[in-house]
């Protein structure tokens, strides 16, 4: 893609590392898809840590090559500030300016708004409200850090993942951006189901079920183990995260340790979602839930809490029903079982002829043409 100018259009997308959480996939899929359609992107990491295997050739940046665990202080931040401006002003020097910048969480926003650079965009991907409320279980400084981010947002030009988290800042009025609105995340639907036909030797033999999420309170893992423990005569539970360790214990303080096989970090997760029985969502909250588009792409039936936001606008139709409340074990065990005996046919879902991620870049790289509303 090319500017009026007739010069490739420069992207940069910030992210804070290279975890294997939703936020480094769906960045990733946007990266290439945008590469596909001609743009020249450059990933900005944070910190060099994490478990997710970058594909080689991507064009990838690291402002630090360890965890900076005082990134929050305010000496720190400062520093921090210096350094990515340093580093964007390398890359601009070398490459000219760039036409869009993508900034992806609350650790890359607070140092990009401080940047003040134009043509900047936030992506939003989770609630804010149920952020803001988690942190407030937490304390008063995690809460007032969260806060901080939140408020920092106003006159901003944000990108919402779904129209739920759109409606919220509407409807809340907590903060004011200068501009907004949503594009889903992109997928790579054929390269998905590429990847689930890759063969896996350690997949179980017998049927199973499976959750994939990062181990954080936000995902309710008591919640999905409640319900397992509700359904003797289901299959095992496979549990994919990043600290399989701390799921393995919650797993035997839930007493379901013998009901749960939880394998090392996969850095191809789509085998296990393709051979499972049904996939299952047990969150508080989320965006747009990565691993519920997946699943379906992959055929795999899917059961979800409710939960703001993001499930609500992907199980629709005929998958509506497996949507149940939050928080409640007895419901989620009674989808689960409806589902093990039926289940509509996922390639049907409507969701997935709008996450097409070449129609998703194109959404994004069109930013690029339109007036910067964050320095007007």
């Amino acid at each position: 893609m090319m500017t009026e100018a007739g010069q490739r259009v420069r992207v940069a997308i910030i992210i804070p590392s290279c975890s294997g959480g939703g936020v480094t996939k769906v960045m990733l899929s946007l990266y290439q898809a945008m590469t596909q359609q001609g743009a020249d992107v450059h990933l900005l990491v944070l910190e060099n840590r994490g478990d997710f295997v970058l594909p080689d050739g991507l064009q990838v940046h690291y402002l630090y090559q360890s965890r900076q665990r005082r990134l929050d202080s305010r000496r720190r931040m400062a520093r921090s500030v210096m350094d990515l401006q340093q580093l964007m002003a390398l890359l601009v020097a070398t490459g000219g300016p760039f036409d869009l910048i993508l900034s992806n969480t609350s650790r890359c926003d607070r140092l990009v708004a401080a940047c003040q650079w134009p043509h900047t965009h936030y992506v939003v991907h989770a609630s804010l409200e149920e952020t803001l409320r988690r942190e407030w279980r937490l304390g008063p400084i995690k809460y007032y850090r969260k806060w901080r981010w939140v408020k920092g947002l106003s006159g901003k030009s944000l990108i919402t993942v779904s129209e739920g988290i759109a409606d919220e800042i509407r409807q809340q009025g907590r903060i004011t951006p200068a501009a907004m609105q949503t594009i889903y995340n992109p997928f790579d639907l054929l390269h998905i189901r590429q990847l689930a036909a890759s063969p896996q030797p350690a997949l179980p033999q017998e049927p199973y079920l499976i959750h994939i999420g990062r181990y954080a309170r936000q995902k309710r893992h008591d919640v999905l183990f409640a319900a397992l423990k509700l359904l003797p005569e289901a299959p095992r539970l496979v549990l994919l995260s990043n600290h399989p360790d701390k799921v393995l214990a919650a797993a035997e303080q839930a007493g379901v340790a013998d009901r749960v096989l939880v394998p090392p970090f996969q850095q191809n997760p789509y085998p296990w979602i393709a051979h499972a029985r049904a996939l299952v969502l047990s969150s508080d909250f989320e965006g747009l839930p990565t691993v519920l588009i997946e699943a379906l792409a992959c055929g795999t039936p899917v059961v979800s809490t409710d939960c703001p936001t993001g499930p609500a606008e992907i199980l629709t139709g005929a998958l509506q029903p497996f949507l149940v409340s939050r928080r409640d074990p007895v419901a989620l065990a009674a989808a689960l079982k409806a589902t093990l005996t039926a289940y509509p046919p996922c390639d049907s879902a409507e969701i997935l002829t709008k996450v097409a991620a070449e129609h998703i870049a194109g959404c994004y790289l069109a930013l690029a043409r339109l007036p910067d509303p964050g320095h007007q």
